[in-house]
């Protein structure tokens, strides 16, 4: 099979031919027909985090949406040629805390695909069939594979603001993860205002059911802090520390400041603040599985829209470079 191997943190990935893996016992071989490239990868392929267990090959990708090809040992409920994706999540420990109450993405010995097991930037993959993802036999690959991380964060998110139908978010960063989030947001009922430094995508994130729009920019906080009307949530999706100044001057009081983007840089936090105004920060981490039910069901009654720009697996390296440099115009989807 061919397969996009990291072989130097930073340098373009080697698209080299590898032995078509073999599912073991709970395993499914999956032949993938999409995948999507997130800006996660983008971490990785630049080594900020490295994990302490390194797949080998070191296949990226954790987007994947194909069939099953075979199935291993012990696995029940999955018969050849099932639709199927291959999520972030390749497995969990299944008996921590987090795993025990529900909460299993954010199991400390969870393992990801394209992080610590081979991924999905490759003909094929092995996925855990207690954590693949079953998914109707007429979803468009293409359009669905950004689901498996992208949707799921977002949809995550908003899961983890606790929101309500009726109550109003900020949603800072109308990428990918953002857009997702407006259009989860609209069908739940949920007000949106959409941040972002760029006007096009604001303009997108109204059509995709955003209420109202501002431009990130210096006087955003001001702004912000002016209005009457306070948001329940702000949830950050820009992998950047700029939006946390604009995210305090806007909370309500007892309101919840979730960050979902991969942000490594120190933001200044008063803990006096904290104790006036109640205000609860957290932070989100994909999705459970039956959240992933969840949004796979509402994408299947309504696909959801998302511009997607389809590479090939040779392109992959110039699609995270592309990332990096945020001139990405949609979600990059390889197609095999």
């Amino acid at each position: 099979m061919r397969a996009a191997v990291l072989a130097t943190y930073g340098a373009p990935l080697g698209v080299v031919s590898l032995p078509r893996p073999v599912p073991g016992p709970g395993q499914l071989l999956v032949r993938l027909q999409a995948c999507g490239v997130c800006h996660s990868d983008v971490h990785i392929w630049r080594g900020e985090g490295i994990p302490t267990q390194i797949p080998s090959p070191f296949v990226m990708g954790h987007e994947g949406v194909g069939v099953v090809e075979a199935v291993g040992d012990g696995v029940a409920g999955w018969a050849l040629g099932d639709q199927v994706g291959v999520p972030w999540i390749h497995d969990t420990c299944r008996h921590c805390d987090e795993c025990l109450e529900g909460d299993e993405s954010f199991c400390q010995h969870h393992r990801a695909h394209g992080l610590n097991v081979p991924g999905a930037f490759a003909d094929y993959v092995l996925a855990s069939a207690g954590f693949a993802v079953r998914l109707p036999s007429n979803i468009d690959p293409l359009t669905t594979a950004p689901l498996m991380c992208a949707g799921i964060t977002a949809y995550g998110a908003l899961k983890k603001a606790e929101l309500k139908e009726g109550e109003t978010c900020i949603v800072f960063g109308c990428g990918g993860l953002g857009l997702y989030a407006i259009q989860i947001a609209s069908r739940l009922g949920i007000k949106v205002l959409a941040v972002d430094r760029d006007p096009v995508k604001l303009k997108i994130a109204q059509r995709y059911g955003a209420m109202e729009a501002e431009i990130a920019d210096d006087t955003l906080p001001a702004r912000l802090a002016a209005r009457t009307n306070k948001p329940h949530a702000c949830i950050n999706f820009a992998p950047t520390t700029a939006t946390w100044a604009a995210m305090i001057a806007a909370i309500r009081p007892r309101g919840r400041i979730i960050a979902a983007a991969m942000v490594f840089e120190p933001v200044p936090l008063i803990q006096e603040w904290l104790t006036a105004t109640g205000v609860i920060i957290t932070g989100t981490s994909v999705g459970t599985r039956a959240q992933m039910r969840e949004l796979v069901a509402m994408h299947a009654e309504r696909p959801f829209e998302i511009a997607v720009e389809t590479i090939s697996l040779e392109q992959v390296s110039d699609a995270l470079l592309a990332l990096e440099n945020g001139t990405s115009k949609g979600r990059f989807v390889i197609e095999f």
